[in-house]
C-alpha cells in the first residue's frame, strides 16, 4: 500500500525520525523502509511535515506486531492522543470503560485514559474529566520539538491545532517581539521563543501561567519569555506600541479584545486573529472588527484567510493573518 513518507539519507535518519516523533507525525501502522541508501518514514499528515523535508508516496509494509484498540474491540474507537494519555468523548460510561481497557491492553504507549465529563466552560475554558486509568490528569505533550507539561483539568489545550501553531511559528523572525493575548501553557509562546523571539504571554488562568513558566524552563527559553497572569486589556498600557506580532486565539470572544490588540501593535505588526463564524461569512466579522479598531491610524491588509477546521455544523474555526502598518 502506498502511503506518504519522509525520504531522508540514512545518516540523517535518526535525527529526522526524532524530529517527526516530537511532532507526533510518525504513522505507527507502517514500517520504516530502507531502499538505495535512503530511509522512508511513514507520516500521518504530509501537510504538517516541517519545511525542508522531502515527502514522497511509496509502498511500505504494515506493522504486524502492533495491536490496536480496534483489534481488541472489533470496532474503531474514537480518541485523541496527548502525550501518554488517551482522551475519549463517550456518553456511555460502560462503553468508555471498555475502550479504556482496550487502549491499555493495546500496544499504544499510553498509561492514562480520560473521558470528557463536561463541555469547555468558564473564563479559563477548562472541562471536567473522568479518570478511567492512570494517576492524574497531568500529561507531557511533545509538538514540533517542544515539550509542554499541562494539567487537563486545570488548563485548556487542544492537540488538534498543532499544525496551525506550526504554520504561524514558521513566520516568526528571531528578532521579533511577540505577544500572545491568551497564552495558556505556551503552545505558541514556547516555539516563538525557541526561534529567538522576545515573547510575552498573558492569560487570566493562574494555573496556565505557572505551566507557561515551567514550560519555558523545560524548553530552555525562560530568558525569552515573560508570563503575566491578568486580563490582557489591563496590561495594554505597559506594552503600548510594543509588538511586531500578536496572537489572538480566543474564538467566539476575540472581537472583544481587538482595541487592546491595536493598542499593543507596533508600527508594522501582524495579528493572527482566530474566530468561529458561520460558513456563509467566516472571515468578514473578524476583518470588519479589526478595520473598525485600526483604521485610519493603520493601513490594514488581510494577508491570509485560512479555515483551520470545522467546528460545528455550518460553523468554521478560521484564522486571519492581518498586517497593520502605521
Amino acid at each position: 500500500m502506498e502511503v506518504p513518507c519522509v525520504r531522508v539519507a540514512r545518516e540523517e535518519g535518526e535525527a529526522t525520525r526524532r524530529e517527526l516523533a516530537d511532532a507526533d507525525l510518525i504513522d505507527d501502522e507502517y514500517e520504516i523502509a530502507v531502499a538505495e541508501g535512503d530511509l522512508y518514514v511513514p507520516v500521518t499528515d504530509p501537510d504538517a511535515v516541517p519545511a525542508g523535508l522531502d515527502v514522497v508516496s511509496r509502498p511500505v509494509d504494515e506493522r504486524e506486531t502492533q495491536t490496536t484498540p480496534a483489534d481488541l474491540l472489533g470496532f474503531d474507537p474514537s480518541y485523541e492522543r496527548l502525550g501518554e494519555a488517551a482522551l475519549l468523548d463517550e456518553d456511555d460510561d460502560e462503553r468508555a470503560r471498555e475502550i479504556a481497557d482496550a487502549v491499555l491492553e493495546s500496544d499504544l504507549p499510553v498509561d492514562t485514559v480520560l473521558n470528557k465529563a463536561s463541555k469547555v466552560k468558564g473564563e479559563t475554558r477548562v472541562r471536567d474529566w473522568d479518570l478511567l486509568a492512570g494517576d492524574d490528569t497531568e500529561v507531557v505533550h511533545r509538538e514540533y520539538g517542544c515539550e509542554f507539561a499541562l494539567d487537563l483539568a486545570a488548563v485548556y489545550f487542544s492537540p488538534r491545532l498543532a499544525t496551525e501553531r506550526h504554520r504561524v511559528t514558521e513566520q516568526t523572525a528571531p528578532d521579533e517581539r511577540v505577544l500572545d493575548m491568551f497564552a495558556g501553557v505556551g503552545p505558541f509562546v514556547i516555539p516563538f521563543a525557541k526561534r529567538g523571539a522576545d515573547c510575552v504571554g498573558v492569560d487570566v488562568n493562574p494555573d496556565a501561567i505557572e505551566y507557561l513558566r515551567e514550560n519555558a524552563r523545560r524548553n530552555g527559553v525562560a530568558d525569552h519569555v515573560t508570563a503575566i497572569c491578568d486580563d490582557v486589556r489591563d496590561v495594554t498600557s505597559e506594552y503600548n506600541g510594543w509588538a511586531d506580532r500578536i496572537v489572538m486565539n480566543l474564538p467566539h470572544s476575540a472581537n472583544e479584545f481587538v482595541e487592546a490588540a491595536v493598542a499593543i501593535a507596533g508600527d508594522n505588526c501582524v495579528i493572527h486573529y482566530y474566530d468561529i463564524q458561520h460558513e456563509d461569512d467566516p472571515f468578514g466579522p473578524g476583518e470588519r472588527a479589526i478595520r473598525e479598531a485600526a483604521e485610519p491610524a493603520y493601513e490594514v491588509t488581510v494577508e491570509t484567510q485560512r479555515v483551520v477546521r470545522s467546528y460545528a455544523p455550518h460553523e468554521l474555526n478560521v484564522c486571519l493573518d492581518v498586517r497593520l502598518e502605521r
